[in-house]
């Protein structure tokens, strides 16, 4: 939604619920969601809200066939920093699963991208110190079940970057990959990516 306007909820006393700036709507039937793409603009108008016309669309999402192999989805969207789409479990069952968007984890490769270039010539001690908070951070946010891949991509890209700036310090010495985890990442080593919401069961 545009013009920063907010949905409210009723708030009774001690209760408070956050400003709703985002919204995903699901049906079983095609012909429903295609009515209440029709009346939501009109509904939202008398409240001076406005639909963002980019953003708002419909999409099928429904689970694919249970004969079908190969392939993904008839669709995916982004939301709240993640894609969701369908993928295949262990057991072969069709499920929903969530993993970064790739906007939201190009933001936060480049972050600790220009953190390493900033404070490169700080000492190493206090640089993994805010590494560790960074991707901690990240993990608290992302870390759901079925998403640990994208986390793990973070931390070899803060690896990368870390020896890239590390390196251009001095030119006397070379930090070769072999040294830098020999010495560096052994005795300050980044954070392990972690699950901390388990979103559904594991089917």
């Amino acid at each position: 939604m545009r013009r920063e306007f907010h949905v409210r909820f009723w708030e009774g006393p001690g209760v408070r619920f956050p400003r709703a700036t985002r919204l995903v709507i699901t049906f079983e039937l095609e012909e429903d969601a295609r009515r209440v793409a029709q009346v939501l603009p009109k509904r939202f108008e008398r409240y001076g809200l406005k639909l963002h016309p980019d953003k708002t669309r419909l999409l099928p999402f429904a689970r694919p066939r249970r004969d079908q192999d190969e392939g993904k989805g008839p669709a995916t969207f982004d939301f709240l920093g993640f894609t969701h789409y369908w993928r295949r479990s262990r057991s072969g069952r069709w499920v929903t699963g969530l993993k970064t968007r790739k906007a939201s984890l190009r933001r936060a490769t480049q972050a600790v991208a220009d953190f390493c270039r900033r404070h490169r010539h700080e000492p190493v001690k206090e640089q993994h110190a805010s590494l560790k908070r960074r991707l901690v951070g990240h993990f608290n946010y992302f870390g759901v079940n079925g998403n640990i891949r994208s986390l793990w991509m973070l931390v070899h890209e803060a690896e990368h970057f870390w020896r890239k700036w590390l390196r251009r310090r001095s030119q006397r010495t070379r930090l070769s990959w072999d040294r830098f985890k020999a010495t560096i990442l052994r005795a300050f080593p980044l954070p392990s990516p972690r699950i901390y919401v388990q979103i559904w069961a594991s089917p």
